[in-house]
């Protein structure tokens, strides 16, 4: 089931961003996020964008929401995007039906451009741009610094 997220679902979205933190370049982040802190994300990020998750008889199996590209005024039809799932959830659908249930309430917003940086090499996540008609629009090489080696990142974008 999706479903806009609670201040409830916190420790169960930290829990699944910290794997990521701790573990791949997926996010750049190096440092574990606090219970404290990821409910401040959650509050300050659903005040102006959706933020949905796909919770399973066993929790939050994975988590999206929109974001603000940048904080200069002129991005405010851009958004950003994240998608993260438990570890051993990928490539079962959760994702697609996520996604899905984000673009669409975007589209019913001001937005213009959906936009998503990916670390590469993320095969799952570049499968799931593409066949949401992400275009990929940038490539910057070795520009993230993260367990022991760079890190290259594409962008992709949508444009409503």
């Amino acid at each position: 089931m999706i479903r806009p997220v609670e201040l409830s679902d916190s420790n169960e979205i930290c829990e699944i961003y910290n794997y990521y933190v701790e573990n791949t370049a997926v996010t750049f982040e190096e440092k574990k996020l606090s219970l404290q802190e990821t409910k401040k994300r959650i509050t300050e990020i659903s005040l102006k964008y959706p933020y949905f998750v796909y919770k399973n008889t066993e929790g939050i199996a994975g988590y999206c929401y929109a974001n603000y590209f940048r904080s200069y005024s002129a991005y405010k039809y851009t958004a950003e995007l994240s998608i993260y799932l438990k570890k051993d959830i990928v490539r079962q659908g959760c994702g697609t039906e996520l996604f899905t249930c984000l673009l669409d309430e975007l589209k019913n917003t001001k937005t213009h451009i959906a936009l998503s940086v990916i670390t590469v090499p993320n095969q799952a996540s570049i499968k799931l741009h593409k066949n949401f008609g992400f275009k990929k629009v940038g490539y910057l090489t070795e520009s993230g610094y993260k367990l022991g080696r760079f890190h290259d990142v594409s962008f992709w974008e949508l444009k409503f």
